[in-house]
């Protein structure tokens, strides 16, 4: 993936906005709702590195998201681990996952390999619903999920936990630049743009993919765990089809395969759900119309639109300069 000044530029402008906001004291509500967002954008960036970098639509990503909330909440609750080891094995338990999913999607394409991950998250969620529910908690879930600690920090205070996801946020922005800017990121580009000229010039396709989808997996069950921790509340709502569902919507808003595109869709969509919410109960069918319409008038997302016009201006401006 290649970046450019845009890039470069909004990348500067998300990251003055998320420190100076905060220090303008806007209240708790407003900190956890950034708070909530930045987790969601942990979860997007990750899914779209599936879905932007090689075209995969996933209806499975919920399955990471929800067993990385699960591993934090059942290591924290009922095995006495701290934060961080639950954080880790929520890595390793959402990359497990997707690697298991992959062995039976990636069998498939387009729309046939978004029906099998929809069908594997289904499952999941019935398992965790209903067939283990002694394990889970079934609709009850399992409440009182810890929060980290570190040198005397109160991260149950919302300003701090806000710093601390900002944190990691900005550590898997860093990851997933580095991926996509290596020759790792190059060849999944290559797959998505031509996947036979790719594999005539001899890259394991399948094999580029799985481990694509792997990474996607283990970056979604991080965001789990931070979403539990933040929440303090983990049930298997979160494995529900519904929660790929808004990802997707989410991603799309802001422009997939961007480098900015999935927080921004974050943001719109929660801040939208946010406010529309406080306004009516139909909220959300709302939301599905200014989906609708970002989709027709914005068809490259909020982020990839705003790439296109600057790029645009460079060439002008470039043109008046000769």
């Amino acid at each position: 993936m290649k970046f450019t000044k845009f890039d470069i530029y909004f990348g500067l402008l998300l990251a003055a906005a998320s420190i100076i906001v905060p220090l303008l004291n806007p209240g708790e509500a407003t900190i956890q709702l950034l708070t909530l967002a930045a987790i969601w954008a942990i979860f997007a960036v990750g899914f779209d590195f599936v879905f932007g970098s090689l075209g995969m639509v996933s209806f499975g990503h919920a399955t990471f998201l929800g067993v990385g909330g699960y591993a934090v909440a059942l290591a924290t609750q009922k095995y006495g681990l701290p934060f961080y080891g639950g954080a880790v094995m929520a890595i390793a338990v959402g990359a497990v996952f997707a690697l298991l999913f992959s062995f039976f999607a990636l069998r498939v394409s387009g729309i046939f390999f978004a029906l099998v991950t929809l069908a594997l998250s289904q499952l999941i969620f019935i398992l965790a619903d209903s067939k283990l529910r002694g394990f889970t908690g079934g609709s009850d879930g399992i409440s009182g999920v810890e929060r980290p600690s570190f040198i005397g920090i109160d991260f149950y205070d919302p300003v701090a936990y806000y710093w601390f996801v900002l944190g990691v946020y900005a550590l898997v922005m860093l990851v997933v630049i580095s991926l996509r800017s290596s020759p790792f990121g190059r060849v999944i580009a290559a797959i998505r743009d031509n996947e036979t000229r790719a594999d005539q010039l001899g890259f394991n396709i399948n094999r580029y993919k799985q481990i694509t989808f792997v990474i996607s997996g283990a970056l979604s069950g991080l965001a789990g765990a931070l979403l539990a921790s933040l929440l303090m509340y983990m049930n298997p709502q979160m494995l529900h089809w519904t929660t790929s569902g808004d990802v997707i919507i989410m991603t799309l808003l802001g422009g997939s395969g961007t480098l900015w595109g999935a927080t921004v869709g974050v943001i719109v969509f929660e801040f939208l759900k946010e406010w529309l919410s406080s306004w009516t109960e139909y909220w959300y069918g709302v939301l599905g119309v200014v989906f609708i319409l970002v989709t027709i008038f914005f068809p490259r997302g909020i982020v990839g639109e705003l790439e296109k016009a600057f790029a645009t201006y460079q060439k002008n401006r470039r043109g008046g300069v000769q």
